[in-house]
């Protein structure tokens, strides 16, 4: 049976809301779908090139703004690519008949967001991205960018993944600090608590050769989304190594890979996720919100030293980026109950114990 206490929903709590008809496909969940607090969502048999981006807005389908601005419709069936620079919207194989008093809301994969493809979620009367309001029925959408690499999908990649919630359950500054006290967030010798745990950049070098990250190549091969270790690294990505003033310039349009300074630890009755730091102190962000599931980091599943990976943009001008400086900010929220299973312990936990690390695509 699902959990009626306030928190985001388990693996285990997850699989009971499907055996009850809160979650609906046409095929049964993978082996590795269910992640401990997150459900990877599968792309359908349909896509459509847009004209661009939308939201449907109250009382109106996706279905129905499709008609006025698709350009063409897309078989899913078998692998297709899709164009950096273009807009996408792809029926999800998942729908979702919620209880009244559950909620989600939708974020990128990791491996989505290493290989800048901009994913977001769309519900039918949404007014946001990336929402799912409780007691929501109806079909699933993602709309889907790349933004470097041309992607190869098919029906039931997994681009986005969701998070079911019940209840306000967000950590405040003051609890966060009580938390990190018992069981170490971040590493860090003075954290900052304000609106969630800062996590800052390391640019002062990983291994012998100071590698700080790595900088997308232009004009390159597709990447196949369900291909893990089928691409060069080389083909792919310029490695970037320390400066001697411990600085990185971003030029605008580019993206980066980065790592944090810090290494993070989500406890397993908690999980987290990764928001952009405030873009009023520089004109950059961290591209991708990303989900940290119960125990990512937790040395009782072997994730001790656990960095998190940063997906960097400069915006509009080149931007000095210097080593140490905040760039991120970790929310953390209550389990319902703690997973059976926490990431790193079982399939699909491509990046426990990680360093700087590409995505699962690159070897």
């Amino acid at each position: 049976m699902t959990t009626t206490r306030a928190g985001i929903q388990s693996a285990e709590g997850i699989r009971a809301l499907a055996q009850a008809g809160a979650i609906a496909a046409p095929l049964p969940f993978a082996p590795d779908q269910v992640q401990p607090a997150s459900l990877d969502l599968r792309l359908g048999t349909r896509a459509w090139r847009v004209r661009a981006s939308f939201l449907p807005g109250p009382g109106r389908r996706v279905a129905d703004r499709l008609a006025g601005i698709a350009l063409h419709e897309i078989d899913l069936t078998k692998p297709v690519v899709l164009e950096t620079g273009c807009v996408y919207i792809a029926e999800l194989a998942e729908r979702l008949a919620l209880p009244h008093d559950l909620a989600a809301s939708a974020n990128p994969k990791s491996s989505t967001g290493r290989i800048d493809v901009f994913t977001r979620v769309i519900t039918d009367r949404a007014r946001e991205f990336d929402i799912v309001e409780a007691g929501y029925e109806g079909p699933l959408y993602a709309e889907i960018s790349p933004r470097t690499f041309p992607v190869l999908v098919r029906a039931g990649s997994r681009l986005s993944q969701l998070r079911l919630r019940r209840g306000e359950v967000r950590l405040s500054d003051e609890e966060l600090a009580a938390l990190h006290a018992r069981e170490t967030l971040v590493a860090a010798a003075t954290p900052s608590f304000q609106n969630g745990v800062a996590v800052s950049v390391d640019l002062s070098g990983f291994g012998p050769q100071r590698l700080v990250g790595y900088r997308a190549k232009r004009h390159t091969a597709l990447v196949d989304v369900d291909a893990a270790g089928a691409h060069a690294t080389e083909d792919y990505w310029e490695p970037l190594h320390a400066s001697s003033d411990g600085s990185l310039i971003l030029d605008p349009g580019q993206f980066y890979i980065l790592a944090s300074k810090e290494a993070v630890h989500v406890p397993p009755d908690y999980a987290a996720e990764m928001v952009p730091f405030d873009p009023l102190v520089g004109e950059f962000r961290v591209h991708y919100a990303g989900f940290f599931d119960p125990g990512f980091g937790h040395a009782g599943a072997n994730g001790a030293g656990a960095r998190a990976v940063l997906e960097v943009r400069s915006r509009d001008v080149p931007f000095i980026l210097e080593d140490g400086q905040t760039v991120g900010r970790l929310v953390y929220e209550r389990m319902a109950e703690r997973p059976a299973i926490l990431y790193g312990a079982g399939a699909g936990s491509n990046y426990q114990a990680q360093g700087l690390k590409l995505s699962k695509h690159f070897a």
